[in-house]
């Protein structure tokens, strides 16, 4: 994700992404966003979601490693509740039809090797056609 985004995430969810600056030996949010631009909105709405439940039931979430596996968003925490878990199940089934490059609708395909979500505009410059 770029750095624009990624400080906005930053910002508006201090507390949520408050591990960022924690050495590799502590946490893999020193990696940053390890994920598309196209997941920004996605990550946004999980994360007033997350804001949200963690404000009203006291629980501290702490967001350990945001990133892109096999295709679709993975988004790992500390703390929370079965309500938390769920709203990144969400995201994470979400992000399996939303291009993770520009945000449009897409669909888990394999290019080069790689599992990616991207919608067909995107797949086209990925794989060269």
């Amino acid at each position: 994700m770029n750095n624009d985004n990624t400080e906005y995430l930053y910002k508006k969810f201090p507390r949520l992404y408050q591990q960022h600056d924690m050495p590799i030996t502590q946490t893999c949010m020193c990696w940053e966003f390890e994920c598309g631009d196209g997941w920004f909105d996605l990550i946004k709405r999980l994360s007033e979601r997350l804001k949200e439940i963690s404000e009203r039931t006291g629980d501290d979430i702490q967001a350990v490693q945001v990133k892109e596996k096999y295709g679709t968003l993975r988004f790992y925490i500390e703390g929370g509740r079965e309500e938390a878990y769920q709203a990144i199940c969400e995201a994470e089934e979400e992000s399996s039809y939303t291009c993770e490059e520009c945000g449009k609708p897409g669909g888990t395909k394999e290019i080069h090797g790689w599992w990616r979500t991207l919608c067909d505009e995107c797949e086209m410059k990925r794989s060269g056609n």
